[in-house]
């Protein structure tokens, strides 16, 4: 499954609809008439690996057959396999919105885009609005499927100012501020430390919570680290990330973790600890842990954000739904700003090329302190 081919069973294909209101596709009870039903109802998706079409057709034992292997091979690690799982998943939605109501999802119409964006935006059977940042993944994935088959994109704004305008509405009337998570600093974290339980589920919860948060590391590089890429030395450690979020070139760096000055606190002596306690000696650090204190495989990014929620949820931090994976970077990067490190070496050891999210957190921690003081009545 990496570049897709979406085949449809059609019927009639409709013709392009004019923009305006005239960027409005015919509802579906007109898939009945004489000018052709609209296919996406009842649609049948047959996922295909797309390889590298643009080449001439070689043969086994042709001299470029193997170098046009490889060329597939490239075009298809174009893409992060988390990209295209989120393409898939997202065309699976707007196929399946097509056919619940009753509009062709390929090739789609400006209209329908139009409509299906707007429906994304508003809250429906108990579920919230999308956020205009998932709108416009979804309309990327649009985009990229119809360009997969060789159709004009109904999704492109640069193309269809009625989606343009469309979604830009939503923008204004939703805002585009994202949902930051909170950020566990040092403080915060003492606190989680003190709920740890299950001494080899400890053992491992401690040192991924420290090494994250000195580490300032995503979800999916604590999940990634291995220890082969741990390297101990008189000060601490070096850890070297093969590849990040915003590393798709694979070029790696590498972070620093120096001892701690409390043991309690200390990333490396946790660490050695979970080393020793579950015997990982390569591989993957991070693994989950059975009931009966097995060890088991490497953890999912995903199920590390669910961790910390987990551990909040037994402190008096507050709701667990405000933190996550991403609450130890964002709270390293709160930390050290707030005792003094320079944006330039916050970035060192974060990966940030742009110092735009140093100072979001370092505004919301400014925020923080003022609304408190606000309180003393003064």
């Amino acid at each position: 499954m990496q570049f897709l081919r979406i085949r449809h069973s059609r019927t009639e294909k409709r013709g392009p609809v004019s923009l305006d209101p005239e960027i409005l596709p015919p509802t579906p009870h007109d898939a009945g008439s004489e000018e052709g039903g609209l296919s996406s109802a009842g649609a049948a998706l047959a996922i295909v690996p797309r390889g590298a079409e643009f080449l001439p057709a070689s043969q086994q034992g042709d001299p470029m057959h193997e170098t046009d292997r490889m060329v597939e091979e490239y075009i298809r690690a174009s893409k992060a396999p988390a990209t295209q799982r989120a393409y898939l998943s997202d065309w699976k939605h707007f196929v399946g919105w097509c056919e619940k109501s009753g509009l062709l999802s390929l090739p789609a119409v400006p209209g329908t885009v139009a409509r299906y964006i707007t429906d994304l935006a508003k809250p429906g059977d108990g579920a919230k609005p999308r956020r205009p940042a998932t709108i416009i993944r979804r309309l990327t994935s649009i985009n990229r499927m119809h360009k997969i088959e060789k159709f004009a994109s109904p999704a492109s704004l640069n193309n269809n100012p009625g989606v343009a305008d469309t979604l830009h509405g939503i923008q204004r009337r939703l805002g585009m501020k994202q949902q930051r998570k909170e950020p566990l600093t040092r403080e915060r974290i003492v606190e989680v430390l003190k709920v740890l339980d299950g001494p080899i589920a400890a053992a491992r919860d401690k040192a991924l919570v420290l090494i994250g948060f000195a580490g300032a590391l995503r979800r999916s590089e604590l999940a990634a680290m291995r220890f082969e890429d741990v390297t101990w030395h008189r000060k601490g450690i070096t850890i070297h990330l093969p590849r990040s979020k915003t590393d798709q070139e694979a070029r790696g760096r590498t972070i620093e973790i120096l001892w701690g000055v409390h043991k309690q606190t200390c990333p490396v002596t946790a660490l050695e600890n979970w080393l020793k306690i579950s015997q990982v000696r390569e591989g993957l650090v991070f693994r989950s842990v059975g009931r009966h204190g097995s060890i088991g495989k490497g953890l999912h990014p995903n199920s590390i954000g669910k961790l910390i929620k987990r551990l909040v949820k037994k402190t008096t931090l507050g709701s667990p739904d405000l933190y996550g994976g991403h609450s130890l970077r964002a709270g390293f990067v709160t930390e050290a700003s707030a005792n003094g490190a320079t944006d330039l070496q916050i970035m060192k050891q974060t990966g940030h090329t742009s110092a735009e999210m140093v100072h979001r957190y370092a505004r919301a921690d400014q925020e923080d302190k003022q609304t408190a003081m606000s309180k003393l009545g003064l």
